[in-house]
């Protein structure tokens, strides 16, 4: 019978330490790579990469308003270009068509904008579902500092209660990541 001495660590803390670096590395390059559900598409004419960002499905009742948010979280750097995220809204109907018209935004640092879809433009009879996509226009060259996140709600068009709120996905571009630190209690 074998007899394990479990008193000697198996890895010293500096094995620990960069097994646990690679592990965060590998895990933020999957998450990039994963990056929600998005689709890319470049324009070689612009030099711009445009990102699609779809928000779940939602039920939509005679009295309510759908809304789609953007807010980028991204500041002004001290030097350089300003923070800026430039792309569409659009409302999709239960069989994927667009409702009305795509609607532009750019938000600069620290701005929401907001799109709204009563109910009466889906010109559906009794409740329907719709959904929410943001295309993004990113630049492939000096893209500026973006950090989208979204959100998609409904809430009564009378009283503006608030009856649905969607956490949308987050695009982020043009912004320098934050470096990784390890703690090491032991040194």
């Amino acid at each position: 019978m074998a007899v394990t001495d479990f008193s000697t660590p198996a890895y010293n803390q500096g094995e620990v330490n960069m097994l646990l670096q690679r592990y965060l590395y590998s895990f933020f390059a999957v998450a990039a790579l994963a990056g929600g559900a998005w689709a890319q598409t470049t324009t070689a004419t612009t030099n711009t990469i445009t990102q699609t960002f779809n928000l779940p499905p939602v039920g939509l009742a005679s009295s309510e308003t759908a809304q789609i948010n953007v807010t980028n979280l991204a500041a002004n750097p001290s030097t350089g270009t300003a923070a800026s995220c430039t792309g569409t809204i659009s409302f999709l109907n239960a069989a994927g068509s667009t409702i009305g018209t795509a609607a532009s935004f750019t938000a600069t640092a620290g701005k929401t904008d907001s799109v709204a879809l009563p109910y009466s433009a889906t010109a559906a009879s009794g409740r329907t579902e719709i959904r929410g996509v943001i295309t993004l226009t990113v630049p492939l060259l000096a893209a500026p500092p973006c950090n989208l996140v979204s959100s998609m709600e409904t809430f009564d068009s009378t009283s503006g209660v608030t009856h649905a709120h969607i956490t949308g996905p987050t695009a982020t571009f043009g912004v320098r990541p934050t470096p990784v630190s390890v703690f090491n209690p032991g040194r």
